[in-house]
């Protein structure tokens, strides 16, 4: 009842928001630029999973939702779309390429399934069955004091801990869907080479963000096939929902946040840190499979090991994870 209750409160929430928000156009993604790995083309674009040729990221409206058993997108006006398997390798940050699905995690140990170093910090848990939700709040930090093409991106979210094919998350980016300017959309990737994009929407520096990812399956389903991956902006009513399948996975591995970025040069090309050295995320709610509230121990992981620039990369805990750059 605790967890109908909550979910009738974020339905009514949705609906309030969606009522006043509104659609702008946007720009396309970011093109890799002249700082990628030599081995990706340049015609490619950044994505949160690393370099994919333009026809393989799929864009989705409002109320489309991507079903793995049809192989298709089911539009809002119920005509099916058949996804084809990307005809493109994509390249990971380093400029390695993988084709087809994303690359098994195999151990799982403290690093980032075929993200590479392009994660560079981030706070994870895992168990056994799927989590039932993901919930965490934080704000739109300002823009890098310098734009040297780089691409940034902040979020949470779920994969499945072992091998792994797809990876669920809201995601505020900047210099990513709008050039030079933060927004936020809703992604899911990476099966069979496509990635899937809700439609993306701009927030502003102070905005406040909401992102969450939920199963819609019964309480005890120990892989739910049916998610919902939100984020919302509440100063401007902008929202960007992906209603999407699991493609077969558990997801077991929550990210309470992360940072991931492409081109960074100059420690300037990171946003500026708040009072506490980073970007915070908080208030954030972690649920089991029985839709029951636990307490996250949050591990935070530094993968920027070896990396240039060096700008005070770690993590802090336990009130809220900040993450510090």
């Amino acid at each position: 009842m605790q967890n109908q209750n909550w979910r009738r409160i974020i339905v009514v929430a949705i609906a309030a928001i969606s009522a006043v928000s509104f659609m702008t156009a946007a720009q396309a993604q970011h093109l890799a630029g002249s700082k990628r790995p030599a081995a990706v083309p340049a015609d490619f674009v950044v994505t949160p999973f690393g370099y994919f040729h333009p026809s393989c990221v799929n864009h989705l409206a409002k109320e489309d939702v991507f079903r793995q058993d049809e192989g298709a997108i089911q539009r809002a006006n119920g005509t099916y779309e058949r996804i084809q398997e990307c005809a493109y390798p994509h390249f990971e940050a380093d400029g390695t390429a993988v084709v087809g699905d994303v690359q098994p995690a195999g151990d799982g140990e403290s690093k980032p399934p075929y993200i590479g170093h392009s994660w560079i910090e981030y706070a994870s848990i895992h168990t056994s069955a799927n989590y039932g939700q993901i919930m965490a709040e934080w704000d739109v930090p300002p823009a890098p004091n310098s734009n040297d093409g780089q691409v940034v991106y902040l979020f949470n979210g779920l994969e499945q801990y072992s091998g792994d094919v797809t990876i669920i998350q809201p995601v505020l980016g900047w210099n990513a869907d709008y050039g030079s300017a933060w927004g936020i959309a809703s992604w899911n990737c990476c099966k069979s080479g496509t990635v899937q994009e809700a439609t993306p929407q701009p927030v502003n520096t102070g905005d406040h963000l909401l992102g969450w990812v939920y199963n819609n399956c019964a309480v005890g389903t120990k892989k739910c096939s049916s998610w919902t991956i939100t984020i919302v902006d509440k100063e401007n009513g902008n929202i960007s929902t992906l209603n999407t399948s699991n493609f077969s996975q558990t997801f077991n591995w929550a990210f309470g946040a992360v940072l991931e970025v492409y081109s960074i040069t100059q420690c300037s090309d990171y946003p500026p840190a708040d009072a506490l050295g980073g970007i915070g995320f908080y208030n954030q709610w972690v649920q089991n499979d029985e839709f029951v509230t636990i307490t996250p121990a949050w591990t935070v992981t530094n993968v920027s090991g070896g990396l240039t620039p060096q700008c005070h990369y770690g993590g802090s805990l336990p009130k809220q994870v900040i993450l510090k750059y």
